[in-house]
């Protein structure tokens, strides 16, 4: 499998590469570049908040087959990860992504993403993880397709599906990415191609403590030190 990456407009991308959530760019209209990359500084690091934990075996690429549940719209999804950098949690978009949220609650619920890690940190633009393998070519064994609409813009707090170049907008397995920057549409050129999942809602500066590491390469990898997500679970209300 193809690594899942964001690709830049202006260069190309490092390796490893109730449902009531708002997107607070999402009726904008969005640029038409091809896509993006790291195009702000990232703030100092903050590896000394981080707890070094051993880094996780990989684990099995997935082998799974595409959930059938349906989420109910009227209801709150909300995802919390637990990581060695802190813990942060997101509402699932169930409105507007319903495909997408009922298969990342469905990899939840299976304890997908425990023992993953966040394999690439992109300064000022995502974290990025999800991958089984840690590679940044893993995931679950099958594909959902939910394109976004075109206005969709991706700003600050946003969690978004990573796909692969040569995949159709909108596909996705696990590999999922927040964004970190205020607005990554209009800073680097990230198109309307992306699977919304949805929107954080408590623990921002977990995410943005997690952006700020340092990578190798430099501004757009592997971060120090690894950030583990040791427990991803979902409430409903």
């Amino acid at each position: 499998m193809r690594r899942a990456c964001l690709i830049a407009a202006v260069a190309l991308a490092a390796a490893g590469c109730g449902s009531s959530v708002t997107h607070s760019a999402s009726t904008s209209t969005a640029p038409k570049s091809s896509t993006p990359a790291s195009s702000t500084t990232a703030s100092a690091p903050s590896a000394a908040a981080c707890h070094t934990v051993p880094a996780p075996a990989p684990k099995p690429n997935g082998h799974l087959s595409a959930p059938h549940l349906r989420l109910d719209p009227q209801k709150t999804y909300t995802v919390t990860i637990v990581t060695n950098c802190g813990t942060f949690a997101f509402a699932l978009d169930v409105a507007q992504s319903p495909r997408t949220s009922a298969s990342f609650y469905s990899l939840v619920k299976r304890g997908f993403f425990d023992g993953t890690t966040f394999h690439r940190v992109a300064a000022g633009f995502v974290i990025q993880g999800g991958d089984p393998t840690g590679t940044g070519a893993g995931g679950p064994g099958y594909t959902v397709v939910e394109a976004p609409p075109q206005s969709t813009q991706y700003v600050l707090g946003d969690v978004a599906m990573a796909k692969t170049q040569t995949q159709p907008a909108g596909a996705s397995g696990s590999q999922f990415f927040v964004v970190t920057g205020q607005n990554v549409t209009q800073s680097a050129g990230l198109t309307p191609d992306y699977a919304l999942a949805g929107k954080v809602v408590s623990g921002m500066n977990v995410v943005q403590k997690i952006g700020s590491l340092p990578t190798n390469p430099p501004q757009d990898g592997s971060p120090t030190p690894t950030v583990v997500m040791s427990s991803v679970t979902v409430s409903t209300s």
